[in-house]
């Protein structure tokens, strides 16, 4: 064999199974060593976010704007939250449970079963974030995980926010129900500028609350929080309804919802303004939040149907009267003495008439509605029944020298029509035997608190108005006499309930009883049908103050009407500007109206003849005191003034003379000469022929004069 043998090539010495198996050890324990490293370095990153979260809200805790309700529930008035947010409080118990199916459906199909991360979601976010070179396509959020970023407050659009986010809804899921997160979404997810929460959303974007909604209204509020501000339906309703339109399509496609039920929907018109939140019983409202600080909801003992009756009835009535006039209404149950209603003013916010003073609180004279109270007291001391007869004569009581309203004296009446009429007279000369002091101890039992000027004993003035009192404190006394003469405390909700208590009663039943009749037999205003309450009206000195106060068998309503200023109101009476008011108010009552209670035992039905000879005619306990007759005065012009009557132009007006006191009819002299005829009138014109002193003289029909001299121009 020729040349040399090719060598075969050397085989690659084998690796020994023992020492692959070493470095397979190695390499496994180096993972290992990586891996619980990475654990470890996980852990105590995802440990440094968990002690860094703020504690979890309890929904019943969770700052909230306060709301003030009626007696059933119903909102009347909510405040913002210290940061200026509408945030009301809210549970899933009173949404619409089609909006929160919705939400589910369209936010987190396995809400009810994950535990705060839905890691298909989070895997598919995690894709698209990849492959969009690292930007945030869609976060994968759950609804916890979403509750959890509305209670941060930050935003969560980077992997660093998004890791603290699913540690925080892991965090809610271990110490929340899926209720309590459901409620805690409900409470703070935003609806655009300072509107958090559904129960504010629905309220702004629909003027309801969220117990019932449509469909339509559902996926509009389901779209909103994902992106609130560019979604606004008051700002861009175009993208309002693209938003709302889209979460529609997409609960079609999931089958959540029908086609045709969708179809009706996106033809439903978004809102393209923002609605005022209610501000009903707005003063009683302020003044219960101020009452009762911290509180979350307080609930009012007023009927919101009726509150917003009447304060639309004041608001227009006050309208037709004067811009700078005001109108306060109070309703109230005789039986329990809750405020059904309380009108504090013609409008909060009508400037003109001072509309933030809740008149309703406001001390101002009482006019002649405390006259019911004071025959009353006579009936109950059996100085008086209601077909006793009274002399309505000019009397002084010392310097006091009252007069009836119109000026006119009837004579001789019954105690039934001097009330009904309204005459000033009568009433002083029973206020005088009953005693001022008398009528103002049975104002305080009816829970009353009138005001006399300090250092002063009551006075016969007290039973004309010359006393402070509020219209709350007259609906108060009215209660009472409606209530068989059994004080009435009113109640509002906004302090504690009061304790039941034995109490000195105002006025026994009978005397209750026969104010209550003759109030019935009151002419109503031309709006009014006779019989159906028992009403008083009142008129301060001045017409400062219009009153009107009346009950039916269930329910007491008194009615203010005046300028908060205090300023006169030309032509403002009772009778005229609050007694219209009074009976459109027991028109509003619905189902509330009751009639009159029957009378009680003892009451004596009787005409005057047929009364015992000392009630036929009232007669003053101390029998010294006799009607004294003040003498006629001139009351104007006063004596030594000056009247321009624009004679120096040649073609003056003609001068009033008013005379007060004295017995009509009269006789007015000028210059020693008459004019007009003798009339029971007090006042008379007087034509003067040109300018200069004249003498003006008045003659009662008892001869007595008065005399005045004064300077005409």
């Amino acid at each position: 064999m020729s040349g040399v043998e090719a060598a075969a090539p050397e085989p690659k010495p084998r690796r020994s199974r023992k020492g692959l198996a070493r470095w397979l050890t190695l390499a496994g324990f180096g993972f290992f060593v990586l891996a619980c490293a990475g654990a470890i370095q996980l852990n105590a990153m995802i440990g440094g976010i968990a002690g860094a979260l703020p504690p979890t809200p309890d929904v019943a805790t969770l700052p909230v704007s306060v709301a003030v309700t009626d007696r059933n529930g119903m909102l009347l008035r909510p405040f913002t939250t210290a940061d200026g947010r509408w945030r009301l409080p809210v549970d899933r118990t009173a949404v619409d449970p089609r909006f929160i199916q919705m939400l589910i459906a369209y936010e987190d199909r396995g809400f009810a079963e994950h535990d705060g991360i839905a890691w298909s979601s989070m895997l598919r976010a995690v894709g698209q974030f990849v492959m969009a070179g690292g930007h945030v396509v869609s976060g994968g959020s759950t609804l916890t995980m979403q509750v959890a970023r509305l209670i941060e407050g930050e935003p969560t659009r980077d992997v660093w926010g998004k890791l603290r986010q699913m540690v925080h809804a892991d965090r809610l899921e271990h110490e929340l129900s899926k209720d309590e997160i459901i409620d805690l979404y409900l409470t703070l997810a935003p609806y655009g500028g300072n509107i958090e929460g559904i129960r504010a959303a629905t309220l702004a974007y629909f003027g309801k609350e969220p117990a019932r909604l449509t469909i339509a209204e559902s996926a509009l509020l389901v779209a909103l929080p994902q992106s609130p501000e560019a979604r606004r339906p008051d700002r861009d309703p175009a993208a309002a309804r693209r938003s709302r339109d889209m979460v529609l399509d997409r609960l079609v496609a999931t089958g959540a919802l029908l086609e045709e039920d969708v179809l009706v929907a996106k033809r439903e018109p978004v809102p393209t303004a923002r609605r005022e939140f209610p501000m009903l019983a707005a003063h009683m409202a302020g003044q219960a939040v101020r009452a009762q600080p911290g509180a979350r909801a307080i609930e009012l003992t007023v009927d919101k149907r009726l509150q917003d009756a009447l304060e639309h009835l004041a608001a227009g009535r006050a309208r037709l009267i004067d811009p700078k006039v005001s109108v306060a209404i109070v309703a109230a149950d005789i039986g329990s003495g809750e405020i059904l209603a309380s009108v504090g003013s013609a409008g909060l916010f009508a400037t003109q008439s001072a509309g933030f003073v809740d008149m309703t609180r406001a001390i101002r004279s009482p006019g002649s509605t405390l006259k019911p109270l004071i025959y009353g007291l006579a009936f109950e001391l059996g100085l008086a029944h209601p077909e006793s007869l009274i002399e309505d004569r000019p009397t002084a009581f010392g310097a006091y020298v009252p007069v009836n309203f119109d000026g006119f004296s009837r004579g001789t009446v019954t105690i039934h029509d001097a009330l009904t009429e309204s005459l000033n007279i009568p009433a002083v000369v029973v206020l005088d035997a009953v005693g001022p002091a008398r009528l103002v101890s049975r104002l305080r039992r009816a829970h009353a608190d009138p005001r006399l000027p300090v250092d002063t004993a009551p006075s016969l003035a007290v039973g004309l108005g010359g006393v402070g009192i509020t219209l709350r404190d007259l609906v108060s006394v009215y209660a009472s006499i409606g209530n068989g003469g059994k004080p009435v405390r009113l109640y509002d909700g906004i302090g504690p309930a009061p304790e039941p208590a034995i109490a000195a009663p105002v006025l026994d039943p009978v005397a209750a009883w026969y104010v209550s009749d003759i109030l019935a037999d009151v002419p109503p205003p031309l709006n009014g049908s006779p019989g159906r309450i028992a009403y008083k009206t009142g008129t301060s000195y001045g017409y400062r103050d219009g009153w009107a106060i009346g009950f039916d068998g269930r329910t007491v309503i008194g009615v203010w009407v005046g300028r908060p200023d205090g300023a006169p109101v030309p032509g403002l009476a009772g009778i005229t500007g609050a007694a219209p008011i009074l009976f459109e108010a027991f028109d509003r009552l619905g189902n509330r109206k009751a009639p009159l209670p029957r009378a009680p035992q003892g009451v004596l039905f009787a005409s005057n003849s047929e009364l015992p000879a000392p009630l036929r005619r009232f007669r003053h306990p101390d029998a010294d005191m006799v009607a004294r007759v003040a003498a006629p005065e001139i009351a104007f012009p006063a004596d030594g003034v000056d009247v321009d009557l624009g004679l120096a132009g040649g073609d003056g007006a003609p001068l009033m003379v008013k005379v007060r006191n004295g017995v009509p009819p009269f006789i007015f002299f000028a210059n020693g000469a008459p004019f007009g005829r003798p009339e029971f009138a007090r006042q008379s014109l007087w034509a003067p022929d040109g300018p200069g002193f004249a003498t003006l003289s008045v003659v009662d029909a008892e001869g007595r004069a008065d005399t005045v001299t004064v300077f005409l121009n």
